[in-house]
């Protein structure tokens, strides 16, 4: 960002020293919300550390927005309490909370200008003229609407318009950034790039950031880390890495990204590996540390193992003797590039695979292919 340096220098020491605001973090100790007889989300126990960018992920209907209009202040929980750092908040209205708070479709004034829109909650406050176009023109270079601030919001692309929205959250010097489903209303590429831009802005101002999507991309790339839901309650918090490489359950598999989720039974555990059959002639090793800490592996009972595309390599077909490689024949094959994505009948399994491309030929509908499958890169879901 053009200046973004010097901007943003200036705009820390605004909050941090002349303000005497503090950045805090977010604690959720067992909030839950009821409405009527339905349950909106069940005994969410978080603490999002000061500066951290955190993200609530999961379908449509599974609490994620729910929780951050708790934390907002526009719903009170049924049960728990909220904090900001030592500050108890959950009795608070919105507008005690010093938080700012970015919607899905902005909610902009049409009428009024963006130089006015973004003013517009400095005016509540009855700040002085000069210190509110002063604030409002230091947040414009910082995400790039310098020389817009005339212009109607009608006269802005989506880009722009989310910029302006980001800008009226942010001149208010807010302890907390809330941000609920920001980029849906983009297209692809716009998405992208201001995906980026959030990412960097929350990076250089270093406020704590609740970032509500389902779009796992988005919280991929963007969060420190993210808490996944599904019916209201919590399935799991971690890195992304974690999330993806070592889900909890089910659920958190097969949601985030593709996955290979096989069923089977424990047939015996030697050391630190056991062996899953999958199939009367399909069987496969995978190390013990790869089960979840809800699941628990024991001799004949059964399981269900996760196995990401990425992870299977390609063997030649004399690779019999190696641990953990299957023999089938591809059903679908899709070339796209930069790899080869193959679904492969293993006996009355299916297995996706994506083979990075190396210039070799692309096995085709009805051929045979034999397929390594890690150890290290199965895990146990339940």
């Amino acid at each position: 960002m053009c200046g973004g340096n010097e901007q943003t220098e200036a705009f820390l020491r605004l909050v941090t020293v002349e303000r005497g605001i503090l950045l805090s973090g977010v604690t959720l100790d067992h909030v839950s919300k009821q409405f009527g007889n339905v349950k909106g989300v069940e005994d969410v126990d978080i603490a999002i550390q000061s500066g951290e960018f955190f993200t609530f992920l999961g379908p449509s209907g599974c609490g994620k927005t729910t929780t951050l209009r708790m934390i907002a202040g526009f719903y009170y929980p049924s049960t728990g309490r909220i904090h900001f750092g030592s500050e108890d908040v959950t009795n608070l209205p919105p507008n005690k909370r010093n938080t700012g708070m970015v919607f899905q479709n902005y909610a902009l004034f049409p009428h009024m200008t963006v130089f006015e829109n973004i003013a517009f909650g400095l005016q509540v406050r009855r700040m002085a003229r000069s210190e509110i176009k002063e604030r409002v023109e230091r947040v414009q270079r910082l995400v790039r609407l310098e020389g817009l601030g005339q212009r109607r919001i009608d006269q802005l692309s989506g880009g722009q318009q989310q910029r302006v929205a980001l800008a009226r959250a942010l001149v208010i010097e807010p302890r907390i950034l809330l941000l609920d489903e920001p980029l849906s209303n983009l297209d692809a590429k716009l998405r992208e790039e201001t995906r980026f831009e959030i990412k960097r802005l929350q990076s250089e101002l270093g406020i704590t950031t609740i970032y509500v999507t389902h779009d796992q991309a988005e919280a991929m790339s963007m969060s420190d880390r993210i808490m996944v839901m599904q019916g209201g309650q919590v399935q799991q918090i971690g890195t992304p890495e974690e999330i993806y490489h070592r889900p909890l359950n089910r659920f958190v598999a097969s949601f985030i990204g593709e996955t290979n989720l096989w069923e089977g039974v424990v047939t015996s555990i030697s050391g630190a590996e056991a062996t899953i059959r999958i199939a009367p002639e399909l069987e496969l090793r995978a190390l013990i540390k790869n089960a979840s800490s809800r699941c628990r592996l024991q001799s004949g009972e059964k399981t269900a193992i996760s196995i990401r595309p990425e992870a299977i390599v390609e063997v030649s077909e004399g690779a019999e003797a190696r641990d953990n490689v299957v023999f089938g024949t591809i059903t679908v094959a899709e070339f796209t590039g930069a790899s080869v994505q193959y679904v492969t009948a293993v006996g009355t399994n299916l297995l996706r695979s994506m083979l990075i491309s190396q210039g070799s030929r692309v096995k085709q509908h009805g051929e045979r292919i034999a397929l390594h499958i890690p150890k290290e890169s199965i895990y146990f879901v339940g």
